[in-house]
């Protein structure tokens, strides 16, 4: 006991630089997926890829193979696109914000494996990925 009163400090900086490594993975739990890991996941398990953006956000950029079914819409229509509840569905949008609120949707219709791209189609870019353009 005596050596823990008599090294307090070096306790403290452990526990604060523990901390401070931990913060970043913290901070960033149930955002979403990495580009990478989206990219894996369209790979390995055939994830159908859903971009929740308008119309007109879609056609300047978007992932490619993503079905375009905007948010105000989702609801409606997501079953067209992806028929197969079993399947990953990864959503996307320009920042990911649509794409969380989407995935809640998809939740409650009984999706059973919802991903979000983190960051949407902004990290997908900034991640040297290529994006596809409708015109």
């Amino acid at each position: 006991m005596k050596f823990f009163l008599d090294n307090w400090l070096l306790f403290a900086l452990l526990a604060g630089s523990g901390a401070a490594l931990l913060f970043p993975l913290l901070r960033n739990a149930g955002t979403g997926l990495t580009p990478a890991q989206a990219v894996q996941l369209m790979n390995r398990e055939k994830a159908v890829v859903v971009d929740v953006s308008e119309t007109e956000e879609y056609a300047a950029a978007h992932v490619g193979h993503a079905r375009n079914v905007p948010m105000g819409e989702f609801e409606t229509r997501i079953s067209e696109v992806a028929k197969n509840k079993s399947l990953p569905l990864l959503l996307v949008c320009p920042s990911g914000a649509r794409a969380r609120r989407a995935a809640g949707v998809a939740t409650k219709l009984g999706y059973a494996r919802v991903e979000v791209v983190a960051g949407g189609t902004r990290a997908w870019r900034e991640a040297g990925l290529p994006v596809e353009k409708t015109t």
